[in-house]
């Protein structure tokens, strides 16, 4: 998806295109997908579901271009996530009545490779303060620059620029001892 298509798909969602709507989901669903489950959502693609819902409620009114509407898309993101967290799974379960059955696994080789890897990511992450896991999930995750970042966390680019480079500088130090696997070691070489 180019920077043009983007601002197109966001006009045309603007002016009421459903087609529109389908190309924006499409394109960037992902990445806020990946974003709210790196932020520990007990249901991620509900929590994806709902800022989808909240964005195209609002496109109406919403004014810029496509690469601000992908940074207020993840501003919405980030309030989802917070919000789905101080809901916390079991108001999810009640409110839903889902409950995840955990016999009904791909393969016992899958999910151990899975969980391995969340494991290390979710170890990595926590070792990151809350600000600098934000800035750096932002950026990974999201794919937003750093201008976009700043305006998602609300604080100028030059502290963004630090929480990055101090979150990185943590990660790197942590992933140079040999109990670390190297599914997080790509994505951090992705911001470098």
């Amino acid at each position: 998806m180019t920077g043009e298509e983007l601002d197109l798909w966001v006009d045309a969602g603007r002016a009421g295109g459903d087609w529109a709507f389908a190309l924006l989901w499409q394109s960037l669903s992902p990445g806020v997908l990946g974003y709210v489950r790196a932020r520990g959502a007990a249901d991620p693609e509900d929590v994806t579901s709902e800022v989808f819902l909240a964005a195209f409620q609002g496109i109406s009114t919403f004014e810029g271009n496509g690469a601000r509407f992908r940074s207020w898309l993840f501003t919405i993101a980030h309030h989802k996530a917070v919000d789905a967290q101080r809901r916390g799974p079991a108001v999810h379960e009640r409110l839903t009545g889902e409950v995840t059955d955990d016999r009904a696994v791909a393969s016992a080789e899958q999910d151990a490779f899975a969980r391995l890897g969340d494991q290390n990511v979710h170890r990595l992450l926590g070792l990151l303060t809350e600000e600098q896991r934000e800035v750096i999930l932002l950026r990974i995750i999201g794919e937003l620059s750093l201008e976009e970042t700043a305006t998602v966390v609300c604080k100028p680019v030059g502290s963004v620029k630090q929480l990055q480079r101090r979150g990185l500088a943590r990660l790197r130090r942590s992933m140079a001892r040999p109990a670390v696997t190297s599914p997080a070691s790509a994505a951090i070489a992705l911001v470098r």
